[in-house]
């Protein structure tokens, strides 16, 4: 007999996934070979966990609120091995849980913390060989934003940076529970060739970024004042009196790299 998982909680952003539909069109897009090593984030009640489990065999979750660790590890008897990590997800160490093995990540994130989660899986992206995740629609057009685009952003320029964005698909409301005031979508994340990359400092790199973005309105010579000078604009080939969201991510790459 099976524990019965609790209800959602708002204070955690639960939003659980039941449609069927949708829930075979995220287990299709991970579509997990022989030897993968899946880990998905925030199993919730098990929607996405117990169709992955059926299909691949082996997977490892990472679950922060206790009151589902019980329900999860029930639910899994019998069907695979199911490994659950009992921690905030913000804390763990993707590297030394991918073992040398590359690992796909999936998941239906929380809404109040999906931006940390994200960039949280930047700082691992050499050990991830790929993301498929459930988020709002907005968090999604944003990551995928072209420059000039009102949603264009520090969120797009990071993630395009470091990895390939690949919206999916639209899940509307009506397919949780409780229902969310807006729209969800699914996006494929793949992580870029390391080598291919050509951030020769990351932290430089975001400081950059961040500061482009933190003041929309002003343009780059303004927004970017004692973090980059003329000199560096010029050797970027970079107009500094452009704004941020007009600037392309292949731009804000050169701006950083720039030597002082």
């Amino acid at each position: 007999m099976s524990t019965p998982s609790p209800p959602p909680k708002k204070s955690l952003g639960q939003h659980f996934l039941h449609e069927r539909a949708y829930i075979e069109r995220i287990v299709q897009a991970v579509d997990p070979k022989p030897g993968d090593r899946v880990v998905e984030i925030g199993p919730g009640q098990g929607a996405i966990t117990l169709p992955l489990l059926r299909r691949h065999g082996a997977l490892t979750v990472v679950e922060f609120d206790r009151d589902l660790v019980g329900p999860l590890a029930a639910m899994a008897e019998g069907v695979g091995e199911l490994a659950i990590v009992h921690r905030d997800v913000l804390q763990v160490d993707f590297t030394a849980l991918a073992a040398g093995t590359p690992v796909r990540l999936v998941g239906n994130l929380p809404y109040n913390i999906s931006s940390p989660i994200l960039f949280h899986a930047l700082d691992h992206a050499a050990v991830i060989r790929d993301m498929v995740f459930m988020l709002q629609k907005e968090v999604v057009d944003r990551m995928a934003a072209a420059p000039g685009s009102k949603v264009y952003g520090r969120l797009s320029v990071m993630l395009q940076a470091y990895c390939q964005v690949q919206p999916l698909f639209v899940v509307p409301p009506g397919a949780f529970r409780p229902p969310p005031k807006v729209d969800s979508a699914v996006v494929r994340l793949v992580p870029r060739d390391p080598a291919t990359v050509g951030i020769d400092d990351r932290v430089r790199f975001a400081e950059v970024v961040r500061a482009a973005f933190g003041q929309r309105r002003k343009t780059l010579r303004n927004a970017l004042d004692g973090v980059c000078g003329p000199a560096q604009f010029e050797a970027a080939g970079v107009a500094a009196s452009a704004r941020a969201e007009q600037i392309e991510v292949a731009a804000f790459i050169r701006l950083a790299n720039a030597p002082a």
